[in-house]
């Protein structure tokens, strides 16, 4: 029993240290924030953090990990056809949390590596994104898509990626808006969908 209790614990003192460490790289930048300022909001030692994940790279790994949870905890739309919307607000999110944004970028260059620690958190990821696009186009009746849906979701994937470098570069380039309006290019409504309605008769 005692024993399952310090179990608890220690997965509850985890999860402080990612949302403490997640709330100091969105503030201060992934260069910024240093594993003594992360100890430091939490009120552990760096080597306390280097015993609950290894390295500097398993923690940002991990607060990546954070990141999307909070995201999928977002309100769904409950209609596929919503999928578009939902996606956009991920983004526009995004533009709220910079340090975020550059860890990512960053770890996603250095996960190029298989051994590095966030290799296959962005491989996973990829898959469950490409996934989730895919998965609404293909149930929204009301749009044509010109491309097979797993094509159009990594096109919409790499551009979102590439989007994150400009903005972090030039803040004025406008993700969410870009991102809206490739995804209206790509899966256009069809023509029922956008054509006027026929106004009722009176009786």
């Amino acid at each position: 029993m005692a024993r399952r209790g310090s179990y608890a614990k220690g997965v509850a003192r985890r999860g402080e240290i990612l949302e403490s460490a997640l709330e100091v790289i969105g503030r201060k930048g992934y260069q910024n924030a240093s594993l003594k300022q992360i100890a430091e909001v939490v009120g552990v030692t760096p080597a306390a953090l280097l015993h609950y994940f290894g390295s500097k790279e398993e923690l940002f790994t991990e607060v990546l990990r954070t990141r999307d949870e909070h995201d999928l905890k977002a309100p769904q739309p409950p209609d596929p056809a919503d999928a578009k919307a939902a996606f956009v607000n991920v983004i526009r999110r995004n533009t709220e949390v910079p340090g975020v944004v550059e860890l990512f970028s960053r770890l996603s260059v250095d996960a190029v590596d298989p051994e590095h620690p966030a290799h296959r958190y962005f491989l996973d990821r990829s898959e469950r994104l490409r996934e989730s696009i895919a998965v609404a186009f293909e149930h929204d009746a009301a749009r044509r898509a010109p491309l097979d849906p797993d094509t159009m979701a990594r096109v919409i994937q790499a551009v979102s990626d590439g989007l994150q470098l400009q903005w972090m570069i030039d803040p004025s380039v406008d993700m969410p808006g870009i991102i809206e309006a490739l995804m209206d290019v790509l899966y256009p409504p069809t023509a029922e969908a956008t054509a006027p309605r026929e106004p009722t008769p009176e009786a």
